[in-house]
């Protein structure tokens, strides 16, 4: 029997068994592969992924009651259960020098979630996310402290969107499939502090930058003043927190 959803949690588990095998498909799984899904239910999209050859997969699961019914019903060693909270857990704990991340993530946490993933970036080459629609435009847009925070670690790329009604229960919302491919490229050294500079490069994002900062750091970037966060590239973006962490921290931050 399946266990009740919790609407707190913010469960809705994809049912349509097309879309869940699409989803293990573009997950391009190979046999050298150790997984970790992201609130895994009932299994729906894990009884998909068990079909393709790989070593392991770390099913990451809050809830009691669908942790009792995932040992119940998955008969594969290659799953192994962990009762944590995804908004924290530590990735590194695993030992493992790739995991590749998947997951329907809760609407209400989806945020939280993915800031975490981006703070364990070295070990995830590759994660595949299904978010609420709205929340997808918003990583993708990089209009937001957030979706710069992901953009400056991994390529974002949509998928496919996934109506209503492929849900049980149906959520008022569309759904987006999205991947997120590693860039090895971008090397940031303090993770608190870019993360402290994005927040503040976004907070109250209509301002003009140099009402937030010295007109000189904003002149050896080459960035206006009159310019506001909404209109800054990434490379721009990144350019500016360096001169400015090596303004706070006497040292280049790279």
């Amino acid at each position: 029997m399946r266990p009740r959803l919790k609407k707190s949690l913010g469960q809705h588990l994809l049912i349509s068994p097309g879309i869940l095998a699409q989803i293990a498909k573009l997950a391009e799984i190979k046999e050298d592969d150790v997984l970790l899904e992201i609130g895994p239910g009932t299994g729906n999209l894990t009884r998909e992924i068990l079909k393709y050859p790989f070593k392991k997969i770390y099913l990451l699961e809050f809830d009691t009651d669908m942790i009792a019914h995932l040992r119940e019903t998955l008969q594969d060693a290659r799953a192994v259960i962990i009762q944590a909270d995804a908004t924290d857990f530590d990735y590194s704990q695993l030992h493992e020098e790739r995991i590749k991340v998947l997951g329907n993530l809760p609407y209400n946490v989806a945020s939280l979630i993915a800031e975490n993933v981006i703070y364990h970036h070295r070990l995830i080459p590759l994660a595949l996310f299904l978010v609420q629609k709205e929340v997808a435009e918003k990583w993708l847009s990089g209009k937001s402290w957030l979706s710069l925070f992901i953009w400056t670690f991994y390529d974002i790329k949509y998928l496919m969107s996934i109506p209503p009604r492929f849900f049980l229960p149906p959520p008022k919302v569309t759904s987006s499939l999205l991947r997120l491919t590693l860039n090895p490229k971008t090397s940031i050294v303090d993770m608190d502090l870019y993360k402290g500079f994005l927040t503040h490069l976004y907070q109250q994002k209509r301002k003009m930058l140099k009402k937030k900062f010295p007109n000189t750091l904003l002149k050896e970037a080459g960035i206006r003043g009159e310019q506001r966060a909404e209109g800054l590239a990434i490379d721009e973006v990144l350019r500016f927190y360096h001169l400015w962490c090596q303004l706070h921290r006497g040292t280049p931050c790279y």
